[in-house]
């Protein structure tokens, strides 16, 4: 365990979550939050055929993390009343609002009444789902080795916020009906599911009487929520897992063994995951089409304070992530996969002393010296031959 984290190894619209879906969705750990209630979205990408369901454009990107400094820094961008994120993540904002379905990962819970920490329990102001919503992200998962860093009430806070900003939540849960419904988000033409999960949490117990409140990773749970959620009427099924060991740029075994366990999943010959999103090792990792189907190992903290390595030396790694963008075209034939037509990335790093997160390529345009960051970026997100399958940096 490590200072900077206190964790170890290892448009728009909503679909709506009607009771004969949660009653299908016995085996879906997840959340589904409030609607959102925005308008549909402007880029909704071209239909298969005239009348037919349209493509749509989906971003994630990595762990928000604040750690004491980065909470300062939005209570001075607050005047000093409040905290305010929003100034924080306007650099990427272009990048996540023009997206059909924006996710991000809140990696920390939520305090109350200005108790709020960093390292090694965090406890994170609320006001961070706000400046979220106003970047344009629809979801985000929940589910981390720090979901139960202020244990049930922690969540209770963290689900109500998002659902008060209007953002919808998957991976932790504050009833065993909630924990039932997969996060249900229409993009395009598409019903999208979005499950979340977690290997560990710090070594905190589940509360008493919720042990649904997080859902944990375990290939079975995860397979029989996915096809859960299919049979639910998800044309798309992304997943995020927590994963992976920290400070390795490289994706782990585990990460690779449970990666192509779940790509192969297949029911009716069609398979069961979409898309897996990949937190937790602070440093970007690789993307990689695996069994043909995307899996990003990690992206990267896209919020975070100084961030010291295993060996307790400032790592500048810990402030380089990426944001993963694809482009998903309806099915040729009712009932058939969604593919994945353009798989792009976005470098990212957050600069620690002005607090903000910035689109690389576009702060290079501007002058700034970052080609350094963008390439090793680069360097990683494409190490295990993902170019060859057609992903690319996004300009």
């Amino acid at each position: 365990m490590t200072q900077h984290t206190g964790s170890t190894r290892h448009r728009r619209r909503t679909w709506r979550c009607t009771a004969v879906l949660a009653a299908g969705l016995v085996a879906a750990g997840a959340a589904c939050s409030a609607p959102a209630g925005r308008s549909s979205p402007a880029h909704l990408g071209p239909s298969s055929a005239p009348g037919g369901p349209r493509a749509f454009t989906l971003v994630a990107s990595g762990d928000v993390l604040p750690h004491t400094s980065v909470i300062e820094q939005a209570h001075a961008a607050a005047g000093g009343k409040g905290y305010d994120f929003a100034p924080m993540l306007s650099g990427v904002k272009p990048v996540v609002s023009e997206a059909d379905l924006a996710i991000c990962h809140m990696e920390t819970v939520y305090g109350a009444d200005g108790d709020y920490t960093g390292y090694p329990t965090f406890k994170s102001p609320p006001e961070i789902a706000r400046g979220l919503r106003a970047t344009g992200y629809d979801a985000c998962s929940t589910a981390s080795n720090h979901t139960l860093d202020d244990g049930a009430a922690g969540i209770d806070r963290t689900l109500g916020a998002l659902d008060q900003a209007g953002i919808r939540h998957a991976g932790s849960a504050r009833t065993a009906a909630e924990d039932r419904s997969p996060g249900r988000l229409q993009a395009g033409g598409a019903k999208v599911a979005h499950l979340a999960y977690t290997y560990d949490t710090n070594g905190f117990p589940l509360p008493e009487g919720r042990p649904w409140a997080v859902d944990m990773m375990e290939p079975q749970k995860i397979l029989a929520d996915a096809r859960a959620a299919r049979k639910a009427g998800a044309d798309v099924v992304v997943v995020s897992l927590h994963w992976g060991t920290e400070w390795q740029d490289e994706p782990d075994e585990d990460q690779l063994d449970l990666g192509q366990q779940l790509t192969a999943s297949r029911t009716g010959g069609r398979p069961d995951i979409d898309l897996i999103l990949g937190t937790h090792a602070h440093v970007p990792q690789a993307y990689q089409k695996v069994n043909g189907t995307w899996v990003i190992y990690g992206m990267g903290d896209q919020i975070a304070g100084d961030m010291f390595n295993n060996e307790g030396a400032k790592d500048a790694r810990g402030n380089q992530s990426s944001i993963g963008r694809f482009t998903f075209a309806p099915p040729a034939r009712p009932g058939g996969r969604w593919q994945v037509r353009k798989a792009e990335f976005v470098p990212q790093w957050f600069d620690v002393r002005a607090g903000r997160v910035v689109d690389v390529n576009r702060a290079i345009e501007r002058g700034e010296n970052l080609t350094g960051v963008r390439d090793r970026i680069r360097q990683v997100v494409l190490s295990r031959g993902a170019a060859e399958d057609g992903l690319t940096m996004a300009e």
